[in-house]
């Protein structure tokens, strides 16, 4: 079989053609050395057993497909949302392009970032004359307003000092003295990325709160009426902060988005490139310092930032990725205390529809079984929906919580009949997540792309939730927050428990009303 122009076939076509099929039949026999089938399936199976889930989650020394990526991912994501910034990492190419693939996959949007492009010689010799290059390169080349410099793996081996770096950078004349050039060192070998984006944001308001590597003075802090606002690392950034500012205008609140990145991954087809877009202007990120609070959507996301927030005065709030109708009216009441402002008659209506909505659908959610994958923040959010929703999240996984949230889920278990047979497994991986799904079935499962492996391997349905979201479009654009994005997220859940429904109910139950 060979294309041709008239009828072009797509990969999923052209590689069932006879041809292609004893290619790869050839390769598989001449070159993979390939079991027995019989003894593969064997082991297979075994794989699906008590015994060995024993053993899986008994070891220690090795991770199996983590469901995480690494600390400069978080810091690209940081940096992105502030005006006219161009996020720098000091590191090899290669790690640069993953990190601009990761989210330009997601958001289906360019996303810009340059890198140091260290090779061996920088790995032997330090990185500082790629620093002295490359940021004279990016401000002359992209005209950026500011850039935001953060590390890779080899940068941090070798022990590269960025302060040092930038320093001698300036006085070699690559930017101006004055020059906003925030840095942050985030090894990728610990944490993830959603340490990253914490590490960055504190760097960034450091810069202009504290006046780090002599760029500006300290502020002193004259306390006005607004608030900040902190999102974290979210795969639905573009949808949940649109969504954050309708409801802090109907509420006709002041407020200072930081990291505002929603234009950046949304911008329009009209003829214009805008490699930078929208974003918390730099004048408002210094300002932020004056906010009478400050508010954090990811908790665990943003823990080094808040801290250091709250040690300048603000009073300051956590939630955990409040979806749903008890977790958004906990975001309200705390804004509406922080501000003075009332809730207004619109929000309430709002989430009178939510209600109406989880009525309706109540006998589809009623007792069905999840497991759920994910940031840890975003897990206790689905988490706490679910258990609204008379449904039971029994396995849920974060291999980037810790202990502290492994407790606090197991209190949110502890306070619904529906948790109690629910178990939450920090530090743990997509490969014990499998052990889970064979040993204790469920109904569905929640989480972001790499779940179809699971889904196709255990038969479990997945539902896509998070990030990356690769292989479906434009769910990044849909809030998930608040009382519109729990309407959002129990829609996009019933829709996968309705056509499960006709799927498997096909031979005596295929009604045309639900």
């Amino acid at each position: 079989m060979t294309q041709n122009a008239e009828h072009v076939l797509d990969h999923l076509d052209l590689f069932r053609g006879p041809e292609y099929q004893q290619m790869l039949a050839n390769k598989k026999a001449l070159f993979e050395n390939p079991h027995d089938p019989r003894e593969v399936e064997r082991i297979s199976e075994w794989s699906k057993t008590r015994e060995y889930r024993e053993k899986n989650f008994a070891r220690e020394a090795l991770t199996v497909n983590p469901a995480k990526a690494c600390q400069p991912l978080g810091a690209v994501f940081a940096a992105s949302g502030f005006e006219g910034t161009l996020p720098f990492v000091h590191g090899s190419q290669g790690c640069v392009a993953y990190y601009r693939s990761h989210l330009s996959r997601h958001f289906k949007e360019p996303s810009s970032c340059v890198s140091s492009s260290m090779t061996e010689d920088a790995g032997v010799f330090g990185g500082l004359n790629n620093m002295i290059d490359g940021l004279a390169n990016a401000y002359n080349i992209y005209k950026p307003k500011m850039i935001a410099v953060s590390t890779t793996c080899m940068a941090e081996v070798i022990g590269d000092d960025l302060n040092a770096f930038i320093k001698t950078a300036k006085e070699k004349g690559s930017v101006p003295a004055q020059y906003d050039v925030p840095f942050v060192h985030t090894p990728a070998f610990v944490g993830s990325h959603v340490t990253g984006y914490d590490n960055a944001l504190k760097s960034i308001l450091e810069h202009f709160w504290d006046g780090k590597a002599g760029t500006a003075s300290k502020l002193e802090r004259k306390v006005n009426g607004k608030i900040n606002f902190i999102g974290g690392f979210d795969g639905y950034t573009v949808g949940n902060i649109r969504e954050i500012k309708r409801i802090f205008e109907l509420m006709a609140i002041e407020y200072t988005i930081l990291a505002d990145n929603s234009d950046v991954f949304d911008t329009p087809t009209d003829g214009e490139f805008r490699m930078y877009d929208g974003g918390t202007t730099l004048e408002d990120a210094a300002n932020a310092i004056h906010a009478k609070a400050t508010i954090s959507m990811q908790q665990h996301c943003t823990e080094k930032t808040l801290s250091f927030v709250e040690g300048h005065g603000h009073e300051v709030a956590a939630f955990n990725y409040p979806i749903g109708v008890s977790a958004t009216d906990e975001f309200l009441m705390t804004v509406s205390r922080m501000t003075g402002k009332p809730i207004t008659k619109a929000l309430e209506r709002e989430r009178g529809r939510l209600v109406d909505a989880m009525a309706d659908s109540s006998a589809y959610m009623h007792g069905k079984k999840f497991a759920i994958y994910g940031d840890p923040d975003l897990c206790y959010g689905l988490s706490s929906f679910l258990l609204e929703l008379g449904a039971e999240p029994a396995h849920v996984l974060s291999t980037n919580g810790g202990k502290a949230w492994a407790e606090k889920m197991e209190d949110l278990f502890a306070s619904s009949l529906f948790g109690k047979n629910c178990s939450a497994y920090p530090g743990k991986d997509l490969w014990h997540m499998r052990s889970l799904l064979c040993t204790e079935p469920v109904d569905y499962l929640i989480g972001n792309t790499y779940g179809k492996y699971l889904e196709r391997d255990t038969g479990t349905p997945l539902i896509r939730i998070g990030f990356p979201v690769f292989d479906r479009h434009h769910q990044h654009r849909y809030p998930v927050w608040g009382y519109q994005g729990g309407i959002n997220v129990l829609v996009k859940i019933l829709d996968k428990i309705l056509d499960q429904m006709d799927r498997t109910g096909a031979d005596y139950s295929f009604d045309i009303i639900r």
